[in-house]
């Protein structure tokens, strides 16, 4: 078995300074808002592993079956020497993938990125056992600020899964797409995840459990900006909303103040005031339309082969070609 390679690209320090970027700017804005990159320190990462149990949250056990269906499929398609997966997490799911490609015959390198080097360290560790004749080489990186894929002479697939695109609003979703064609070559593939538009009732359950779950992990980017930033943050005193905005077609997930507060964040050296009802925007989750996912790759410069859902047609697999 060859050992994992290890790339560090995006470092605890890196993460301090763009911690204390994004929250000067979400909390000066009007309306306020945090980014959701900050929901995941250990805390946060275990809540979302929950959250993926629970019997609303359909969105990974869906995307699950598309892959198992389609993953023999894929590797036929796309013939990958090299996978390389964005915001790769434990890589669960891609085994699905990586299973299919090493059966294909054609997989000699599996390239994750993703921003917590300590969940990095673990799947790779986990990987290269499992799959002793494949060259891992793990890349820490902030791939939404700055895309850079390595690559050897390989023909490449990347895999962007679990609906996270749907994560970015339109202009950063514009922007990523017209960055990752930029590395890839003529005729590579993109494998990428998106939750579909469906019954408004069962989006927002998805996003609000009945556990309370979801609050509590909505609420743990205070208990990071209060750990991190010596903020002082009153957690109990923000309730958990998911609405539906029908027009963006997206899921907002938003914290609102319970009454009115001033909040002291020493390490800015900031001031924020609330008012009792006053919004904080944690995370937008955009749902998709099949032409609308069609028409967004057409613009960055894939041409999309298959689009394919789950057999409740929740979730959707695109697999896109650089043209």
């Amino acid at each position: 078995m060859t050992d994992p390679v290890l790339e560090v690209r995006f470092t605890e320090r890196d993460a301090a300074v763009a911690l204390r970027s994004d929250v000067r700017a979400g909390l000066t804005d009007a309306p306020k808002w945090l980014s959701p990159k900050w929901f995941y320190d250990a805390r946060g990462s275990a809540l979302f592993d929950r959250i993926t149990t629970l019997d609303e949250y359909y969105p990974t056990r869906a995307e699950r079956e598309v892959l198992a269906a389609r993953a023999t499929a894929i590797a036929e398609l796309t013939d990958a020497e090299e996978l390389v997966e964005l915001g790769s997490g434990s890589s669960e799911k891609t085994r699905l993938l990586l299973d299919a490609l090493v059966a294909h015959g054609s997989l000699r390198r599996f390239v994750p990125l993703d921003v917590s080097e300590p969940a990095l360290r673990a799947a790779l560790a986990a990987v290269a056992a499992d799959y002793p004749g494949l060259t891992v080489h793990g890349i820490v990186a902030d791939f939404t600020e700055r895309l850079s894929i390595p690559t050897e002479d390989a023909r490449r697939l990347v895999a962007f899964l679990g609906g996270t695109i749907g994560n970015l609003l339109p202009q950063e979703r514009s922007w990523f797409l017209k960055e990752l064609r930029h590395v890839l070559r003529h005729g590579e593939f993109l494998l990428l995840g998106t939750d579909l538009v469906k019954d408004p009732g069962v989006l927002v359950r998805a996003y609000d459990d009945a556990e309370g779950v979801t609050a509590e992990f909505n609420r743990n980017v205070l208990r990071v900006v209060n750990r991190e930033l010596t903020a002082a943050f009153d957690v109990a005193a923000f309730d958990h909303v998911a609405l539906w905005n029908a027009e963006q077609e997206w899921i907002e997930m938003r914290l609102r103040a319970l009454r009115d507060m001033r909040v002291r964040v020493a390490a800015l050296d900031l001031e924020v005031s609330f008012a009792a009802g006053e919004d904080l925007r944690t995370e937008v989750s955009a749902k998709f339309r099949p032409e609308r996912v069609a028409d967004e790759l057409s613009a960055a410069g894939f041409a999309l082969r298959r689009l394919w859902t789950d057999d409740g047609m929740r979730f959707g697999l695109s697999l896109a070609q650089a043209v």
